[in-house]
């Protein structure tokens, strides 16, 4: 797992519109990189939706948001319309950078073991430095936490 003061893993990955982002179009900003299982669940629609209704004071904190999952391009371009989400979502489908960042592993429902993605959530400062890392994100007012955190780093 990831940890604090850790150099942040590059990546290069697909987004729903089929462009390519990277780590690098987001050096000299802060980036909010956060990892959930899969589109239009009910805790992952929860999170997504309070990241876009807190995306004005992120964007004023000089932050950006970028969603991960699995899930296929066209999985999130139906994701952002029906939500009106109004950040990226990179479409993971070899979990390539879930693995980077520790996000996915073995989990257990109903006794059943399998592998997914852990909902955790990186803070990355603008020089790549990982400043917040959390493997056991709550869906419940997690943008409020990150704003939160956003603020707390800018004032160090």
């Amino acid at each position: 797992m990831l940890k604090l003061n850790d150099k942040a893993p590059s990546f290069s990955a697909q987004t729903e519109d089929g462009t390519i982002i990277s780590s690098d179009d987001f050096k000299g900003k802060w980036l909010v990189l956060y990892f959930y299982p899969k589109d239009n669940t009910a805790g992952c629609t929860k999170e997504a939706c309070s990241f876009r209704d807190g995306m004005e004071e992120i964007t004023s904190l000089g932050a950006a948001v970028v969603g991960v999952s699995p899930d296929s391009p066209s999985s999130h371009q139906k994701f952002i319309a029906k939500h009106d989400l109004n950040f990226k979502l990179i479409s993971d489908q070899d979990k390539k950078v879930c693995e980077a960042y520790s996000a996915i592993g073995e989990k257990s429902m109903c006794g059943k073991k399998y592998i997914g993605v852990f909902r955790s959530t990186f803070i990355i400062s603008p020089d790549g430095i990982i400043k917040y890392a959390n493997y056991k994100v709550k869906a419940d007012g997690h943008a409020t936490e990150i704003i939160g955190e956003l603020k707390k780093l800018q004032n160090d």
